[in-house]
């Protein structure tokens, strides 16, 4: 356990609330994150309750206790792993082939643009976000989510207001939409849900935008870097491609492990966090901040296995460890969609990586955004046949 501030509360150093924890063993992040002595801190969670309102709605990424296992048991039928495979992977499967046959026609893509359509397909499908075409509001989600960043004060509001717009035209253009058409007719989707618990257009908007961007954005990311390394690796490749359904998880989650895309867990004590560590008992005092580096703990050899920063889909990991690690978090926010993004990234890789002569012909640019503690990876400009032949003089 690391620390910003002074030492983390033992029996003998008391820490002040005002500080911040660093954690960096995967074994004490789990503690922390299935403590029911700490609230989401992420995503900006600590803003939302400030100016939120009402609670009594809040978006599921930010609820605690019993409302939000209630609300997570309600949508768990959306995101169930058996769920996934029989509702939705015909969709992904229908659209992996439309996005990978429209690249193989021109030979030439941006991965990240067709990563983006793919996850927003899936994801639209199961929110309910599905009035209009998938490209537009895709688009209209890459803006709101990679606006431009602002120089000075005046950029600052100016980019601000910017957002707002956005928002605005999102909620004009894909939301309200789709709950109009729900309230006239139900469906199985998250939106339908939302109404019938009495959710207000204003709650339903913030749900859908939590959605895309713990779902949508990070799903996109997870493919073009999972892509970039199957790419880069001729027999990682040809192993994935042999691979059953499970073997094929395998990888990928191994890859996830290596560069989650979430790079910080966040939480807040709201009473004193008991920790064991292997120098004793350590108390994190109520009010400190929690910071969880995803990034270091899956690399704890203690919990990984032996050569924890080597890429290897065999591994033999510690007792009731997770293949990816802490990737998608871990105790009641664990990411609901992990099912949803391994299999659709699965499905389109498959599909991907059997084009002749693919290659990477732009690395991308890599950034960070620091709503949701992702990176980014912009360009990933792609190429097969002819095209990559082309692209590579």
């Amino acid at each position: 356990m690391n620390h910003k501030s002074p030492s983390p509360t033992s029996t003998k150093a008391p820490v002040s609330p005002t500080s911040t924890i660093r954690i960096e063993t995967f074994n004490q992040a789990r503690e922390v994150l299935r403590s029911g002595n700490v609230r989401q801190a992420g995503f900006n969670a600590e803003l939302l309750e400030r100016f939120g309102g009402d609670r009594s709605h809040a978006p599921v990424l930010f609820q605690e206790g019993e409302a939000h296992q209630k609300q997570r048991s309600a949508t768990a039928r959306f995101f169930a792993p058996r769920v996934v495979t029989t509702r939705y992977r015909d969709l992904m499967e229908r659209t992996s082939d439309e996005l990978v046959e429209r690249f193989r026609a021109k030979g030439r893509a941006r991965l990240d643009d067709l990563s983006l359509e793919l996850a927003v397909a899936v994801a639209a499908e199961i929110v309910g976000l599905t009035n209009n075409p998938v490209l537009v509001m895709a688009n209209r989600l890459n803006r709101f989510f990679s606006p431009r960043n602002a120089n000075g004060r005046l950029g600052a509001i100016a980019g601000f207001f910017a957002r707002q717009h956005r928002m605005l035209t999102f909620y004009l253009f894909d939301v309200r939409p789709a709950i109009q058409t729900r309230r006239s007719k139900p469906q199985e989707d998250v939106i339908s849900h939302l109404i019938g618990e009495g959710y207000s257009n204003r709650e339903i908007l913030t749900e859908c935008l939590t959605y895309a961007a713990a779902g949508m954005a990070t799903t996109r990311e997870f493919i073009v870097m999972a892509a970039m390394r199957l790419i880069a690796c001729d027999d990682l490749r040809a192993r994935f491609l042999e691979a059953d359904d499970a073997g094929q998880t395998e990888i990928l989650e191994e890859m996830l492990r290596l560069d989650p895309v979430i790079s910080s867990l966040k939480r807040r004590a709201k009473q004193d966090v008991v920790l064991e560590t292997a120098e004793g008992t350590s108390i994190i005092p109520a009010q400190t901040l929690i910071e969880i580096d995803v990034r270091a703990t899956n690399r704890d050899e203690a919990a990984a296995g032996a050569d924890p920063n080597g890429l290897n889909p065999d591994r033999v990991r510690g007792a009731k460890v997770p293949s990816s690690l802490m990737s998608f978090g871990d105790g009641p926010h664990r990411c609901p969609g992990a099912s949803v993004a391994l299999q659709e990234a699965a499905i389109f890789l498959n599909r991907l990586m059997r084009l002749p002569d693919l290659r990477l012909e732009h690395v991308p640019t890599r950034r960070t955004n620091p709503i949701i503690a992702s990176y980014e990876l912009r360009e990933a400009i792609i190429t097969c046949g002819v095209h990559a032949v082309a692209g590579a003089s």
